[in-house]
């Protein structure tokens, strides 16, 4: 069986939405921590909105190497009830979307990036094994945020941590127990 794991950038205060407010902090210690991501995982799994972005980035990102083409390369499984025809080595979910996403993960290992309504979806049906976190020293006040309004509860238990020279904390937190409700997609 696989996993789900969910790699997000984040602010003190939980916000995820259009982290350009990172590259400041960028370094070798955060690229030492987001690179293995992607070879880890067998496939994406993103919402539409980060979907679209990453297509139209990628496959003419001036970065150079492994990571590039490994993104461009491996597949991508997008939750999506908008769009049909998909390019970047995509397809959409289709069927129930719970159902779906709980039959590819039984078979490989999924890497979320962003999606926020993505990840809500997740969390509240228990499909998240794994969180990667990078938090940032920065206070945002609004935008999408990682722990929306949510009657969810869990429990996570630290796997790793360490703390940059900068403030920037790099986090993973494996879900240990869930009790939740079950919100709809979209």
């Amino acid at each position: 069986m696989g996993k789900i794991v969910v790699a997000e950038f984040v602010s003190a205060d939980g916000v995820i939405e259009e982290p350009v407010w990172t590259a400041p902090y960028w370094n070798d210690g955060i690229a030492a921590f987001k690179n293995p991501e992607v070879f880890d995982a067998d496939a994406l799994l993103l919402g539409r909105t980060t979907y679209e972005g990453f297509a139209a980035a990628w496959p003419n990102h001036p970065e150079e190497g492994d990571y590039k083409e490994r993104m461009n390369s491996m597949p991508k499984h997008v939750a999506t009830t908008t769009l049909s025809d998909l390019e970047w080595n995509a397809t959409p979910i289709t069927g129930d979307l719970a159902d779906g996403i709980a039959a590819l993960r039984a078979e490989q290992n999924l890497l979320v990036f962003g999606s926020a309504t993505l990840v809500e979806f997740l969390r509240a049906h228990n499909l998240v094994d794994e969180y990667r976190l990078v938090i940032y020293p920065v206070v945002l006040g609004s935008g999408a945020r990682l722990w929306s309004p949510v009657d969810a509860e869990a429990t996570l238990a630290l796997e790793s941590s360490e703390v940059l020279d900068n403030g920037v904390i790099l986090a993973t937190y494996r879900v240990t127990e869930t009790s939740v409700k079950r919100p709809s997609f979209g």
